[in-house]
């Protein structure tokens, strides 16, 4: 049974390309193809495809925007994005929207066939540099979430503290009430673990907030 595909993409030549790149595979069949988010919406509609190959860049919206409505037409439908975007914030964008592929569109012919034979599947599939850059890039905000686990306004709040500040003064400070910063500086102890001001004023040493 093939695996039935609407295109999605701004450029005509693009999607003739990607047409016959996969009409050309036994187990795959092109049955729609649209050139706006709202052409999308309608053939995914009419269509009802296994995959969606959506762009990024759409003349009347992202294309990222449009995949929940897609996917309100088309449930059982995956969508792959393709994107000119390496970056992995797209990447994340597109899968919290309801993407589970996403490929460049400098990729080669055999990765974006790859990709959808994947995700048809229901299997992601991220591009192999995109997804090592993503992994390097989650444990490097693991590890800064490791060792400086406050928020702006805690480390705020934590500076005035070493620095002798009350609460009541730090309250009129940052214009919060004084349970707000009685509240911040519980969370302060608690998620460093600290029990006492002197420990508080040697980790803001060590961390240069009093250098500020």
């Amino acid at each position: 049974m093939s695996v039935r595909v609407v295109i999605v993409d701004d450029h005509a030549v693009v999607r003739t390309g990607l047409r016959l790149l996969l009409d050309a595979q036994e187990d795959v069949e092109t049955v729609g193809e649209a050139g706006t988010a709202r052409e999308a919406i309608f053939e995914v509609r009419a269509r009802k495809p296994d995959v969606v190959l959506m762009d990024v860049g759409l003349p009347d919206r992202s294309g990222i925007d449009a995949i929940p409505e897609v996917l309100k037409e088309a449930p059982e439908a995956r969508v792959v994005v393709l994107s000119m975007e390496d970056d992995p914030s797209y990447v994340r964008e597109a899968f919290a929207a309801g993407a589970l592929g996403y490929v460049l569109k400098e990729a080669a012919d055999v990765e974006l066939v790859t990709a959808l034979r994947q995700v048809a599947a229901g299997e992601p599939y991220v591009h192999p540099a995109l997804g090592a850059r993503m992994a390097a890039a989650d444990a490097e905000a693991a590890a800064r979430a490791d060792a400086d686990p406050l928020s702006d306004r805690e480390r705020e709040v934590l500076r005035l503290l070493a620095l002798g500040h009350t609460n009541q003064e730090i309250a009129n400070m940052l214009f919060i009430s004084v349970r707000t910063a009685e509240t911040h500086r519980a969370h302060i102890m608690q998620k460093l673990r600290l029990t006492t001001r002197a420990e508080l004023v040697r980790w803001a040493l060590a961390q240069g907030l009093l250098e500020e």
